[in-house]
């Protein structure tokens, strides 16, 4: 499994969501692997890192750096690392969990599957078409998979980038809000405390005075 988090907090539940995804689908989906210890994670972000490693996950934290120098050629030989995995029958299915980028308010948290390469179910009531393909299927399979797949994770660390400083944003302008009207209640509770301590001195001096024309 593939989990795209950040390396930073402060932004609202976005690490801690991504990382819950990534738990309920190997709950759901590879329990008895998990029990065997054949489920392993790889991390791409420090914090899916240090959360997965406390819940006891077999983690990787080779390609957790991947923020610090982001590009498609450093994804791209991530993905070619999985596919080798895959090919190499290390693993038997590879998926990636990331949130998927909406907006700057909204962030879909996603689980799909990478490998093997899902079959796309044809429409009922379609029809097919006889292509011709030159150069043929397999070639052109061999030409461009690896191509796709390269493409799919790099879209995937980039909505997840994305959805990452959305995220921040809103958590942090929440922040202000909640900041600003802390500061308004404090300064009424001040006035407050500073008129009932003039009211407090001036009620001593008018007692005082009347004592003394007594």
């Amino acid at each position: 499994m593939i989990v795209i988090t950040s390396d930073r907090g402060l932004a609202g539940a976005f690490n801690s969501n991504v990382v819950k995804l990534a738990r309920n689908v190997i709950r759901e989906k590879y329990q008895s692997q998990f029990d065997k210890g054949n489920v392993t994670v790889w991390n791409l972000g420090k914090k899916g890192y240090e959360a997965l490693t406390k819940f006891g996950y077999n983690t990787s934290a080779e390609h957790k750096d991947i923020f610090l120098q982001l590009s498609f050629d450093n994804v791209q030989k991530i993905s070619q690392a999985a596919m080798k995995a895959y090919e190499e029958k290390q693993f038997d299915a590879i998926e990636i969990v990331y949130s998927q980028f909406k907006n700057a308010a909204t962030q879909i948290f996603t689980a799909e599957q990478f490998l093997p390469i899902p079959k796309v179910e044809n429409k009922k009531g379609g029809t097919k078409a006889d292509f011709i393909f030159d150069p043929n299927k397999a070639e052109l399979i061999a030409e461009l998979m690896p191509k796709i797949l390269n493409t799919q994770l790099y879209k995937a660390v980039l909505d997840s980038h994305a959805s990452e400083h959305g995220a921040r944003m809103t958590s942090m302008d929440k922040a202000s809000e909640n900041a600003n009207e802390m500061l308004k209640s404090l300064k009424l509770s001040y006035n407050r405390a500073r008129q009932a301590a003039i009211t407090t001195e001036l009620t001593e001096i008018v007692s005082g005075a009347a004592a003394l024309q007594g």
